[in-house]
């Protein structure tokens, strides 16, 4: 039985097709595209359940692949590199991928990631079809988050986030919580994700400047979203 369809987009035939037999090992469907300008294409047509993007590409370069894609999709994106400086894995994160690896790839580890995020996309939805903590509203049944007149397009990641905190208004959601629900693994205290993703999820929601208003940074326990 086939677990999800993977679309793996990477331009070393070595590495895609090692990927797509491991994946297929573990009995996910997979389909492989080489070239960055049939990136887009391929993500449209295939609809994938998640994407394993390269940053490094012919044609279109993951990172704007990634930024286009998010106009029309928003299953996981998970991405491959081989910089390991953190301040490229911040701008990825913020651009709208889900989670990255850097290589080389331990497959292991690599599943695990994919079987977190698409366990996360996939997971239940809560009893209560909108959630609505003071003029924040979100609609668990599409994912669609308003606050006030306010509409914004939300990564998977900072959805999964908002709706923890939103579940737990004025109590402190710890960061190792956090990245539970980001990774189905535990917080590790030098991991940046988190940080990203909350930092996203302000700019998008209007709340820039500190002394932040709607989402609470509480010193060494994790976050709180304000309640009313």
């Amino acid at each position: 039985m086939v677990k999800a369809r993977i679309l793996i987009i990477e331009d070393d035939l070595e590495i895609s097709r090692l990927t797509a037999m491991y994946l297929e090992a573990e009995n996910y469907e997979t389909k492989i595209v080489n070239d960055g300008l049939l990136a887009i294409d391929a993500i449209k047509r295939y609809k994938p359940d998640l994407v394993i993007l390269d940053l490094m590409l012919p044609g279109l370069d993951g990172i704007e692949i990634c930024k286009q894609s998010r106009s029309f999709y928003f299953g996981p994106i998970l991405v491959l590199t081989a910089c390991a400086d953190d301040m490229s894995e911040v701008s990825l994160l913020k651009l709208g991928a889900d989670d990255y690896l850097t290589k080389p790839i331990r497959p292991h580890v690599m599943v695990a990631r994919i079987d977190a995020l698409l366990r996360r996309a996939g997971s239940q939805l809560p009893s209560k079809e909108v959630i609505e903590v003071g003029q924040l509203s979100l609609d668990t049944a599409t994912r669609e988050v308003s606050l006030g007149q306010l509409k914004p397009v939300l990564t998977e990641a900072e959805y999964d986030i908002l709706l923890l905190l939103a579940s737990n208004p004025g109590n402190i959601v710890s960061r190792d919580d956090c990245c539970r629900s980001l990774r189905g693994i535990d917080y590790d205290a030098n991991d940046r994700s988190v940080d990203m993703r909350i930092s996203g999820l302000r700019k998008k929601l209007g709340d820039i400047y500190s002394p932040y208003k709607l989402i609470l940074t509480v010193r060494n326990k994790g976050y709180m979203l304000v309640n009313g």
